[in-house]
């Protein structure tokens, strides 16, 4: 079975997410986690987690919302994360695409998850848009500082030098359906190269949704297109490359797996 590490499920309104995970279901994906962006936000996701015994959570601020609350402390950041169905920090990360927040109010912010991902040992997920040289920076003074701490560039379509620099501290890296773009070449030739150890498969839910969808609302279903061109660049048929990334997935966020194992 699939698992879709990063979509958000809080984009469909209640009555319509029993439908949304049956038809993840059908595609062969057996499990969701659904992304926090606000603070604010993490009771209802806690809540979406607990209403499906297949979905999990994160907690965190999305640096696009990074000015619109305090930088969060790391211990506050911690005492989210402490309930059973989170199992991820973040999504935190800068984004200089958009630049929706100050940024050096959105490098404080990221610094504050990254501290609170090494605190927690839960793995923290990383947004990357246009910033490739201050996230590196930033991971590996991390790093230096304070050691290791797992992460992860989700939905990655950033330059091939940030995604090996993350490899090289521990990181991993996801991919969306952006992997099934015409003009992905660049992305399709850094997922067969990295190694198989490290990569994850998402929709990013209700964006970006993969060939041949692309331009409608994507659902963690369409995960299963998404690993099927993955697949594909890396000489693997689909169940092994299903294997392959939720293995990778369980043993990055270890909540999840110490959760599923029982």
């Amino acid at each position: 079975m699939l698992i879709d590490s990063h979509c958000h499920l809080d984009h469909w309104e209640e009555a319509e997410r029993p439908g949304l995970i049956a038809r993840a279901g059908e595609a062969g994906v057996g499990t969701l986690i659904t992304i926090g962006v606000r603070m604010r936000q993490a009771a209802l996701l806690k809540s979406i987690a607990e209403a499906f015994p297949n979905v999990w959570c994160t907690v965190g601020i999305h640096p696009h919302n990074a000015g619109e609350e305090p930088v969060p402390e790391v211990a506050d950041l911690v005492a989210l994360a402490d309930h059973p169905r989170v199992v991820g920090i973040g999504e935190s990360g800068l984004d200089y695409h958009y630049d929706k927040a100050p940024r050096d109010v959105a490098a404080e912010s990221f610094r504050s998850h990254i501290r609170a991902a090494r605190e927690t040992g839960l793995p923290l997920v990383v947004h990357a848009r246009d910033a490739d040289a201050d996230i590196s920076r930033i991971l590996q003074e991390e790093h230096d500082r304070g050691g290791a701490f797992p992460f992860l560039l989700h939905c990655f379509s950033s330059g091939r030098q940030l995604a090996e620099d993350a490899v090289k501290i521990g990181g991993h890296v996801s991919f969306s359906g952006i992997i099934t773009f015409r003009r992905s070449d660049d992305l399709r030739a850094l997922a067969r190269d990295l190694p198989e150890d490290r990569l994850l498969v998402e929709t990013d839910a209700p964006y970006l949704a993969p060939e041949p969808w692309r331009g409608k609302r994507c659902e963690p279903a369409m995960v299963a297109q998404t690993a099927k061109a993955l697949a594909s660049v890396r000489g693997l048929t689909m169940p092994a490359l299903a294997d392959l990334t939720a293995a990778n997935t369980q043993r990055l966020f270890s909540r999840l797996r110490v959760a599923e194992a029982a």
